[in-house]
């Protein structure tokens, strides 16, 4: 058995909806006896913690060196161990201060653990709050991780976290062509799965190189639904504050291949979006340098957008934002960037723009897609 799914004595088909929902890193009884007695790498950054009924946290690499767990090496994805990187900001191999743990970049010299990094390690632990967006890079950490593990023969687990974004699935699929760093797999932007799940997928679907498969264990979440709602206790990287951007994320992170600003050098953060070319309007910003984005788009430029923080949750991609926004951008040239195709999984959605389509017209040019993924996507749920 390649997938071990370890019963945490719950319903996991309930459609009840519950605030008492435990990660898997919360139920420590079910993987410390696998831990015990072999040399561990953890893959982690700072959403990494067992939280307890008074809102206070340990990070899981502390706890475990509390467990006389034998943790060698920390690996650390996009944003760095502490989350303080900027996106696609280069991350620099490390130590611990507090634990004096060598930290592994894995947003560095390589995206892959090497040979060589993992020499000596019995078992590897994955653990990353994930989004539920295929351009939100911890799902590619995942697979290389993932790939890494099989290549030696080395067990993974992997610590369930809800998805935030798990109760819709939407977007345009990504076409294998364009695949990327910010996109490696043939599903919808938004895909509606928890990151245990999604690694199920991985290598149900034989998405490893030479279709190699991981030993993996999943230590599944208490009292989840994927319609439960989940409002994650810390942000998951610089640029997703709350709950609301989070939310939005999926919809407004297109900009993040365009010249439009999405919020990025403000405090509103995926909230907003705005360019100094709009047509001038009561909503205005100026983006400045702050913390996670040290270089934001049209810095300094007084900016005229809309704001959005006050929007209600979506179970949607809201596509007309991006209609709208393409529509005051002078001209197409200048509205597209270099990763605009890579962040769309496609380059159907540039084209439709060009092409005057309404934001129906593209919505509805997904929906194919998106259910032919629903089938694929049922073969692995461990959740209703």
């Amino acid at each position: 058995m390649f997938l071990n799914f370890i019963s945490c004595g719950q319903d996991l088909t309930s459609k009840k909806e519950t605030l008492n929902i435990e990660t898997g890193a919360q139920q420590p009884k079910l993987y410390l006896k696998i831990l015990q007695e072999k040399n561990v790498a953890i893959v982690a950054n700072q959403t990494s913690v067992l939280y307890k009924n008074n809102s206070s946290y340990t990070h899981l690499v502390d706890s475990l060196l509390r467990l006389n767990i034998n943790v060698k090496t920390v690996f650390s994805p996009e944003h760095g161990f502490r989350g303080k990187a900027d996106a696609s900001e280069k991350v620099l191999d490390s130590k611990d201060v507090k634990t004096g743990l060598p930290i592994v970049s894995l947003y560095g010299e390589n995206k892959k653990p090497t040979k060589k990094q993992l020499k000596g390690i019995d078992m590897v632990v994955f653990d990353i709050q994930d989004v539920g967006v295929r351009f939100y890079t911890y799902i590619s950490t995942l697979h290389y991780v993932m790939e890494a593990c099989a290549e030696k023969g080395i067990p993974l687990i992997l610590l369930d976290r809800p998805n935030p974004n798990g109760h819709y699935i939407d977007g345009p699929t990504l076409e294998i062509k364009y695949k990327s760093f910010v996109g490696m797999h043939p599903v919808p932007l938004v895909y509606g799965m928890t990151i245990g799940e999604y690694a199920q997928m991985i290598n149900g679907e034989n998405w490893l190189k030479n279709n190699v498969t991981c030993d993996l264990t999943i230590i599944p979440l208490k009292n989840y639904t994927h319609k439960s709602s989940y409002s994650l206790p810390q942000r998951p990287s610089p640029n997703l504050p709350n709950d609301v951007a989070i939310n939005l994320y999926p919809s407004l992170g297109f900009f993040e291949g365009t010249i439009i600003n999405a919020g990025r050098g403000t405090e509103n953060q995926f909230q907003q979006y705005g360019a100094p070319f709009f047509p001038e309007n009561k909503f205005n910003y100026t983006p400045q340098p702050n913390f996670g984005s040290k270089y934001p788009k049209h810095k300094g430029k007084l900016c005229y957008g809309v704001n959005l923080s006050s929007t209600k949750k979506l179970d949607f991609v809201n596509i007309e934002w991006l209609v709208d926004a393409f529509a005051k951008t002078p001209t197409s040239e200048a509205f597209f960037g270099a990763t605009f195709t890579v962040h769309a999984g496609t380059k159907k959605l540039e084209n439709q723009l060009k092409n005057g389509l309404t934001a129906k017209e593209i919505y509805d040019s997904w929906q194919k897609d998106i259910e032919n993924f629903k089938i694929i996507r049922g073969k692995y749920l461990l959740y209703k």
